[in-house]
C-alpha cells in the first residue's frame, strides 16, 4: 500500500533530521579531536558527538536515534581510526544508546536530559572497557573503571546540558515541532 501525501513528507523529513543530525554529530567529533584537553584517562573524551544522539532521542524513535548512532561511528571511525577504535566505539555507542533509549522510553518525568546523559556517558566507557577486555582478553582493563565513571559523570552532565538547551530551541522550528513527543 502506498503511502499517502502527508506519510511520505512525515519521512523525508525525518531522513533529513537524521543526515543532519549525523553530520553535525561528525563535524563535533572532528571539533572535539582539535581541543587539546589533556585527560590521561585512555578512551576518555569529552563526547560532543553524543548531543546529537540524545537530542534525536528526544525527537524520534529509538530506531531512528539507532540509526543515527550506526551512521555516526561507521563515519568517524573512517575518518579517524582503525577497526580497534571501530570496535571500541561501537560497543560504548550502543551500549550507551541502549541505556539511553531506555530511560526516555521510561519517561522524561521521571529523568532529566542531564540523568539520561550521565547514564549514557557511563555506559558508553563500560561498553568501551568490554570491548577492550574482548581485544585484549583481559578483565585487568576494567581497572580504568573508576577514572572513567568520573570522565562520564563529567562529560555526562556537560552533554545533557547542552541538550536540555538545544531541544526547546529546536522545538521552536517547524521541521522538529512535527516530531515533538509529550
Amino acid at each position: 500500500m502506498p503511502l499517502s501525501d502527508e506519510e511520505t513528507s512525515l519521512v523525508l523529513k525525518k531522513t533529513v533530521m537524521i543526515a543532519i543530525f549525523a553530520a553535525v554529530a561528525v563535524v563535533l567529533s572532528i571539533a572535539e579531536s582539535m581541543i587539546p584537553v589533556n585527560i590521561q584517562i585512555p578512551g576518555a573524551k569529552l563526547g560532543l558527538a553524543n548531543i546529537m544522539i540524545l537530542t534525536c532521542l528526544y525527537f524520534l524513535r529509538a530506531r531512528d536515534a539507532l540509526t543515527l548512532v550506526v551512521l555516526k561511528t561507521i563515519l568517524t571511525a573512517f575518518i579517524f581510526g582503525t577497526f580497534s577504535s571501530l570496535l571500541f566505539s561501537l560497543f560504548g555507542s550502543l551500549l550507551s544508546f541502549a541505556v539511553m533509549a531506555v530511560l526516555m522510553k521510561l519517561g522524561r518525568r521521571q529523568f532529566s536530559l542531564i540523568g539520561i546523559s550521565i547514564a549514557g556517558g557511563i555506559a558508553h566507557n563500560i561498553g568501551q572497557l568490554a570491548a577492550a577486555s574482548i581485544v585484549f582478553s583481559t578483565l585487568n582493563i576494567f581497572y580504568y573503571l573508576p577514572a572513567l565513571l568520573i570522565s562520564g559523570i563529567a562529560t555526562g552532565i556537560l552533554v545533557g546540558i547542552a541538550v536540555k538547551y538545544l531541544a526547546p530551541a529546536l522545538s521552536r522550528l517547524t521541521l522538529f515541532n512535527v516530531f515533538q513527543k509529550s
